[in-house]
């Protein structure tokens, strides 16, 4: 695609310079940090009475201190607080435009808008797998310095694997946010439609059909390690419809405003 190495390295260079790069790094290093916490709560509940903690809370939600229950409750992390994160850097991404008044000068540049679109999508897959690679290694860490014992490579494989699809699927469902920045022409519409799908997450899994909405489905799968083949055709085509609507609305729609 013409342009389109030109165009990455630009959007790369928007990342460097802003301040949401370090944010969002500190927002998503929280996780293995909470999940740590957790395992210390487990493995001396007479501690968390001390500080006042829940600690029977916290027997429930996860069980064991171990390796796996640490994965489990990483990829459960990863999977809710995900979707707000990932969801933010796709709305940064394409909302910027709107809020710094930059759209007019950028679609005025000789670029397809088709490769300035895709430059965008590849930005934030690049940024949202280097934050998933960065927990990963931040989370082994943690692990072993909470005194989870031995890491076995079954359990390392199974657990890490287990984050990373969970991530993949968060990932996809960013499309349709990049769709909605686009649209709304900032950052009001994604912001309120991220709400509104983990709203409605919530009560459609209540409702036992979270397996058919797509921003549900990265919890169910980190909660049960394993979704239907339906639940990965529904976020499949929902990532696909993010991105050929934001594809056209970058190609067809009136920007003048």
């Amino acid at each position: 695609m013409t342009n389109l190495g030109s165009a990455i390295s630009i959007e790369i260079l928007k990342v460097r310079r802003s301040k949401i790069l370090v944010f969002s790094t500190l927002g998503f290093l929280l996780l293995p940090v909470v999940c740590g916490f957790f395992m210390l709560v487990l493995k001396d509940p007479e501690l968390a009475r001390r500080l006042g903690l829940i600690s029977t809370k916290a027997h429930l939600m996860a069980g064991t201190a171990d390796w796996p229950t640490f994965f489990k409750l990483l990829a459960q992390a990863t999977g809710g607080g995900g979707v707000v994160l990932f969801s933010l850097i796709g709305t940064w991404v394409f909302g910027r435009e709107y809020s710094d008044h930059t759209i007019k000068d950028l679609l005025a540049l000789p670029t397809p808008r088709s490769a300035i679109v895709v430059a965008k999508f590849v930005i934030i897959a690049m940024w949202s797998c280097a934050l998933t690679a960065l927990i990963g290694v931040l989370a082994l860490c943690i692990g072993s310095g909470v005194g989870l014992g031995e890491l076995p490579g079954e359990v390392l494989t199974q657990g890490l694997g287990g984050v990373m699809m969970t991530s993949a699927l968060v990932i996809a469902l960013a499309t349709p946010i990049a769709f909605f920045a686009s649209a709304g022409r900032g950052y009001l519409m994604p912001l309120g439609m991220v709400f509104l799908a983990l709203l409605m997450s919530q009560v459609l899994t209540g409702a036992g059909w979270g397996e058919y909405f797509p921003w549900a489905i990265p919890n169910i799968y980190a909660q049960e390690g394993d979704i239907g083949v339906a639940s990965f055709i529904i976020v499949l085509l929902t990532s696909a419809a993010g991105i050929v609507g934001t594809l056209l609305w970058w190609k067809r729609a009136d920007h003048t405003g």
